[in-house]
């Protein structure tokens, strides 16, 4: 699997998983990917990841890929029950859940790079989820 930082027309980033680069290209050319923040078809990658190498350096069969996206769509349904989505509004948010102690609200949503960066120099550390699509 490969993961790459995409960037749409708007300069919205985002990362995005998978198989291989030929997957990417696939995808791109059947105008099949779209910015998560605008929906525009304009997508671009940026900076590659490293590809994810199994333990005796084969790379991960397709079915490896199919086992790991059914768990990451049911982690993305379990956030999607149990969180509240606050969209790009999220660095706001989560500013006002980290600084009122008692809010104990639990929220996701999406972040521009230079927004994870202040808030990681804040102290607010981050979990970032593959956000895969449920009908992809």
């Amino acid at each position: 699997m490969i993961k790459y930082l995409l960037k749409c027309k708007k300069k919205h980033e985002f990362e995005s998983w998978f198989l291989d680069s030929g997957e990417y290209e696939r995808l791109k050319k059947k105008n099949l990917l779209e910015c998560i923040f605008c929906k525009s078809k304009n997508v671009k990658k940026s900076i590659m990841a490293p590809r994810i190498i199994g333990s005796n350096k084969e790379d991960i069969k397709r079915k490896d890929f199919i086992e790991i996206k059914k768990n990451l769509l049911k982690v993305r349904k379990f956030v999607e029950a149990n969180f509240t989505n606050v969209g790009s509004k999220f660095a706001e948010k989560i500013r006002d859940v980290y600084y009122e102690k008692d809010s104990k609200q639990d929220i996701f949503g999406t972040t521009t790079a230079e927004e994870r960066k202040e808030l990681k120099d804040e102290g607010i550390e981050l979990t970032s989820i593959p956000w895969v699509d449920k009908e992809n």
